[in-house]
């Protein structure tokens, strides 16, 4: 289990376009990985929105962002261009990126019990560290609270 201040697990997967974003090409920045269920379902396209409408917020705070999901490419090319928006969202087919952050796990929905990506979110630090661990985020509130912390953190 991943905790504050461990390394951020290494990555390197696809984004909506196809080029390939490694989790070392970003040292120096601060990173948000959120990882989301599905492409174009209520909570992950409010979550997405949100993050959208603060992007300007966490460009000042030189920060990038990156949606995760098991979904594919095109699908996040659907996903991205209909709602806009300005930053990479990655595709984890093969599932790995999901294991190695321990977001992938049980869900219940209606009573009905599977497997799938939890609402988690990463806040690595620019050195490449766990700075912080959001636990089954409120997609609403999400792009707030991370802009905070990040404020709090680099004082």
């Amino acid at each position: 289990m991943i905790k504050v201040g461990d390394k951020a697990p290494e990555f390197s997967l696809p984004d909506q376009d196809g080029k390939t974003h490694a989790l070392n090409d970003y040292l120096g920045k601060w990173v948000l990985l959120y990882f989301y269920p599905k492409d174009d379902t209520p909570g992950c396209t409010t979550e997405g929105e949100t993050l959208r409408d603060a992007f300007s917020d966490f460009e000042k705070l030189n920060a990038v962002i990156f949606g995760v999901s098991i979904d594919s490419i095109e699908s996040h090319k659907k996903f991205s261009e209909k709602f806009k928006f300005p930053f990479n969202i990655l595709s984890d087919e093969s599932k790995e990126v999901v294991e190695k952050y321990g977001v992938w796990g049980k869900k219940n929905f209606m009573g009905k019990k599977y497997m799938g990506t939890l609402r988690d979110s990463f806040l690595i630090d620019p050195k490449g560290n766990i700075a912080k661990i959001y636990r089954k985020v409120k997609p609403a509130e999400h792009a707030k609270e991370v802009l905070h912390d990040i404020e709090e953190l680099e004082l």
